[in-house]
C-alpha cells in the first residue's frame, strides 16, 4: 500500500506537500508524506514529526485540530504551555497538566472532564492529592490511592468501588489490614488474605469465597490449620492434609 496516497489531512482532504510551510524539509527527506507529517490526520504520523522536529512544536499549539495541539503540547517547551490549560479540548488540557508544574495545574482538579482530572491527580501531592479521594470518578480516586502515603489510605477503605478498595488493601499498612478483612467484595478480602500476618488468618476459615479460604490455608501457620480441617471444599481439605504431612516429614 502506498502510504502517500493514504495521506489525508484533518479535514479529510489529500495532504499537499507543495502548499506546506515545511515543503523544503520534505524535499531533503526530513519529513515524509504518509509517514512523518504534521498535516496528516493520523496521530502517529503527526507524533513522528514532532519526535524528529520538537523545535517546531510550539508553532502548532494553536492548530485548529485538537490532536495536533495535544501532540504539540507533548513536545513543546513547557513555558509555552500555560495557555493550553484553558483549551476547549480535554485531551489538550490533560497533556498540559501532565507537563506543567503541579502548582500550575492544581486548579484543574475540578475540571469537568475525567481525563483532565486523572492527569492532574497524577501530579498532585499533599492535601490536594488527598482531596481527590472525593472525586466522583472512581478512576480518579484509584490514581489518588496509588499515590497517597500508605498511612493516609484508611480514608479510602470504605470507597464505594471495589477496585479502589483493592488498591487500598494492597498498600495499606499491615496493622490496619484487619479492618478490611470482612469487606463485601471477595477480591478485596483476597488482597487482605495475601498480606495479613499469617497468625491472624484463622478469621478467614468461614469466608464464603474459596479463593480467600485457600490463600489463608496456604499461609497460616501449621498450628492454625485446625480451623480449616473440616472445610466444605475438597481443595482446602487437601491443602490442609498436604501441609500437615509436610510438617511430619
Amino acid at each position: 500500500m502506498d502510504l502517500a496516497l493514504d495521506a489525508l489531512d484533518w479535514l479529510g482532504k489529500p495532504v499537499s506537500c507543495r502548499s506546506c510551510p515545511h515543503e523544503a524539509m520534505h524535499r531533503d527527506g526530513r519529513c515524509r508524506k504518509g509517514k512523518t507529517c504534521v498535516r496528516d490526520r493520523r496521530a502517529r504520523r503527526v507524533e513522528r514529526f514532532f519526535i524528529e522536529h520538537a523545535e517546531l512544536a510550539a508553532q502548532y499549539l494553536d492548530h485548529p485540530y485538537f490532536e495536533v495541539r495535544a501532540l504539540a503540547a507533548k513536545f513543546a517547551d513547557v513555558f509555552a504551555l500555560p495557555p493550553l490549560l484553558a483549551d476547549p479540548e480535554p485531551e489538550v488540557r490533560a497533556m498540559a497538566a501532565l507537563r506543567l508544574p503541579a502548582n500550575r495545574v492544581a486548579p484543574l482538579a475540578k475540571d469537568p472532564d475525567r481525563r483532565v482530572r486523572i492527569a492532574v491527580t497524577s501530579r498532585l501531592t499533599g492535601k490536594a492529592l488527598l482531596d481527590m479521594l472525593n472525586d466522583e470518578d472512581y478512576y480518579v480516586r484509584l490514581i489518588a490511592v496509588r499515590r497517597l502515603e500508605p498511612e493516609l489510605l484508611p480514608l479510602a477503605m470504605a470507597d464505594v468501588e471495589a477496585e479502589v478498595r483493592r488498591w487500598v488493601a494492597r498498600r495499606l499498612p499491615e496493622a490496619r489490614l484487619i479492618d478490611m478483612a470482612f469487606d463485601a467484595d471477595a477480591m478485596v478480602r483476597l488482597e487482605v488474605a495475601e498480606r495479613l500476618a499469617p497468625r491472624r488468618l484463622g478469621l478467614f476459615a468461614a469466608d464464603p469465597d474459596l479463593r480467600v479460604r485457600f490463600t489463608a490455608a496456604e499461609r497460616i501457620p501449621v498450628e492454625g490449620l485446625i480451623d480449616f480441617v473440616d472445610d466444605r471444599d475438597p481443595l482446602i481439605r487437601e491443602t490442609v492434609t498436604r501441609r500437615l504431612a509436610e510438617r511430619r516429614e
